[in-house]
Parts: C-alpha cells; sequence; structure tokens
C-alpha cells in the first residue's frame, strides 16, 4: 500500500498535469482496489513484454550474429553453442525454476517481510517504513535533493544515464583488454 503511495506520488511533482495523472493512475482520489486490479495487471503482464523483448533479441542475434568484444579474429578451436552450451543453459534454467517453484510453493512467506502482513490503515503512516534494498539509490536520491520536482529529475536522470552510457564509447575495440589502464593493472 505504501509502496504505491509513494510510487504514484511521484507523479504529482510533474507541473500542471501531475495531481491529475497521479488520480488517473490510483483510478479514484486514493490507492484502493482499482489501483492494486491495475498495478497486479501490469505485474502479470510485463514478464510476458519482457519474453517478447528477449525472443526479438535473439531473433536479430540469430540473423545478424553477434560481435567480437576483443575485435580480434581467433582461429583456435571452436565448439558450436548447439548443443553444448544450449544443454548447459537449460540444465541452469531448469535448475533455478526448480528452486523458485520450491520457495513458491512451499514457503510462499520465507522472503517477504513481516510489514506486509499488517493491514494497511492509510490514516497512520508506519514510523519504521523502508524501502526494499534494491530502492535505496532512488530512496536515497529522493531524501537528498529538498525539492521534489528536482528529486525525480534527478532520479529519472540516474535512470536515463544508462542509456547514454553505450554512446560515450567510440572505440573500434569493444573490450577493455588492451585498453592503458587494463595493460598497467595487467602488468603490475
Amino acid at each position: 500500500f505504501w509502496g504505491a503511495t509513494v510510487i504514484t506520488n511521484l507523479l504529482s511533482a510533474v507541473p500542471y498535469v501531475g495531481n491529475t495523472l497521479v488520480q488517473w493512475i490510483w483510478g479514484g482520489f486514493s490507492v484502493d482496489n482499482a489501483t492494486l486490479t491495475r498495478f497486479f495487471a501490469f505485474h502479470f503482464l510485463f514478464p510476458f513484454v519482457i519474453a517478447g523483448a528477449t525472443m526479438v533479441h535473439l531473433l536479430f542475434l540469430h540473423q545478424t550474429g553477434s560481435n567480437n568484444p576483443l575485435g580480434l579474429n581467433s582461429t583456435g578451436d571452436k565448439i558450436p553453442f548447439h548443443p553444448y552450451f544450449s544443454y548447459k543453459d537449460l540444465l541452469g534454467f531448469a535448475t533455478l525454476l526448480v528452486a523458485l517453484a520450491t520457495i513458491a510453493l512451499f514457503t510462499p512467506n520465507l522472503l517477504g517481510d513481516p510489514d506486509n502482513f499488517t493491514p494497511a490503515n492509510p490514516l497512520v503512516t508506519p514510523p519504521h517504513i523502508k524501502p526494499e534494498w534494491y530502492f535505496l539509490f532512488a530512496y536515497a536520491i529522493l531524501r537528498s535533493i529538498p525539492d521534489k520536482l528536482g528529486g525525480v529529475l534527478a532520479l529519472l536522470a540516474s535512470i536515463l544515464v544508462l542509456l547514454v552510457v553505450p554512446f560515450l564509447h567510440t572505440c573500434k575495440l569493444r573490450s577493455l583488454t588492451f585498453r592503458p589502464l587494463s595493460q598497467f593493472l595487467f602488468w603490475t
């Protein structure tokens, strides 16, 4: 409940239309059943979107082939990807699937937070509320900037900068192997 409230309230920092956006996502004037239904549908459908994007990526990879990050044409002994690596990947996938299914079916609350079992009270914010570890970077960015819009923009910039990084690399050599710093660290 409180995670959905905090994340959706980030949109209220958008000038002029922020509050309208928040109410549109909520489906009302607060986080309610409509919001939870929308978030459940999103969290159910998003893995299929990711799987579809993965299939498109594999299709393009199969058509064009992968690049050699070293930039060297090696004529050494090579083995085909299938069956050697595909069986290895299939075994790893099956192992992880069995482990995940075991946790999900036999001990579903093993990795859960105990605060998730307390009923949500929109009138009282829990005093010990904290984000999960994978949201701590966002929490630190939002808390370090006093302006709400500035914090949201800094959070977006910290995520979108990852899209810029590939364009900053202009060298034809796609590996750090032959860079001066890597050579220095290797030889010292």
